[in-house]
């Protein structure tokens, strides 16, 4: 065993690295996962598809023409033509642009809401928390999919009341995890060494609280885009969600319901393409919450 005494700088370097151990060795972990690595590279494969569209695309996405209407896949349209002669594969390409970015920003809505309910609670706890987690509990009675549909008559359709609904019924989930974090990491020594230095409440939840507990939550939330992408095709497939002229997946699958028999392509290809989002997005939370949580590989 080594006795020799540690100097300064060393101490420095040392406290550092145990500082950043969790998250490097998380993203040691998460680089190692073949199914995450894959689902990452996939997401930013759709992700700069979606982007890039403008330069992808080959055709206007919404330029009809009737002369060729619910052409095939051919070399000339590689996904084929709808029922109004548009190109599949630019609508699919531009359906990124929206459909990626709804689950996103609802993971975000909830996220916040989450945050604001939930750290309180956990912090101070008392009639904080048990009005905050009545709350949680009245909201969690009611099936996700119907407190969504419950803002959306409230809010009215479009595009952004969909986020705001879906949002909106994620939040007990995240105020859940977020208050049972908090419990555990208030009665951690840093927070007691912060709180003896005279820091605030407020500087104690958003400086120390929150950066130690924000893991877990990323880790639903990536999870939590699949399901809020599939949503949005949802609501859009009852024609809550994106208008026309507007392109999204969910509706592009809606259109083309009625010509399955004669244009399957109308409804494959945004299918699949929204398939593959799933899939990438899950994937790749997969690998993150194992990364996050090692003893998971042992289960």
């Amino acid at each position: 065993m080594d006795d020799r005494p540690i100097g300064p700088a060393q101490k420095q370097i040392e406290m550092t690295m145990r500082h950043r151990a969790p998250w490097v060795e998380a993203a040691r972990i998460f680089g190692r996962d073949k199914a995450g690595m894959l689902g990452m590279s996939l997401l930013l494969m759709l992700v700069f598809a979606s982007v890039a569209a403008p330069v992808l695309a080959p055709y206007d996405p919404i330029q009809t023409n009737m002369a060729g209407t619910l052409l095939p896949p051919s070399r000339h349209h590689l996904m084929g033509t709808d029922q109004l002669g548009r190109d599949i594969l630019s609508r699919v390409l531009y359906g990124g642009r929206l459909s990626l970015p709804v689950g996103v920003i609802a993971v975000c809505v909830g996220v916040l809401g989450g945050v604001l309910l939930g750290l309180p609670a956990g912090y101070y706890g008392g009639w904080i928390d048990t009005g905050s987690m009545r709350a949680v509990d009245v909201m969690l009675a009611m099936p996700s999919i119907l407190l969504a549909l419950l803002v959306m008559a409230i809010t009215g359709p479009g595009l952004y009341n969909v986020m705001l609904a879906i949002g909106a019924s994620q939040i007990p989930s995240y105020a859940r995890v977020i208050r049972g974090c908090v419990l555990s990491a208030r009665e951690n020594v840093y927070v007691e060494a912060a709180r003896a230095m005279g820091a605030s409440s407020a500087r104690l939840m958003v400086r120390h609280l929150l950066p130690n507990v924000i893991a877990p939550v990323i880790v639903l939330a990536t999870l939590g885009v699949s399901t809020s992408i599939l949503w949005a095709a949802a609501f859009s497939f009852l024609g809550l969600g994106a208008q026309p002229p507007s392109i999204e997946w969910g509706d592009m699958i809606n259109l083309g319901r009625n010509y399955l028999s004669i244009g399957w392509w109308i409804t494959f290809f945004p299918g699949m393409a929204m398939v593959l989002a799933v899939l990438a997005l899950n994937l790749a939370g997969d690998a993150l919450r194992e990364a996050f949580d090692p003893r998971l590989k042992s289960i």
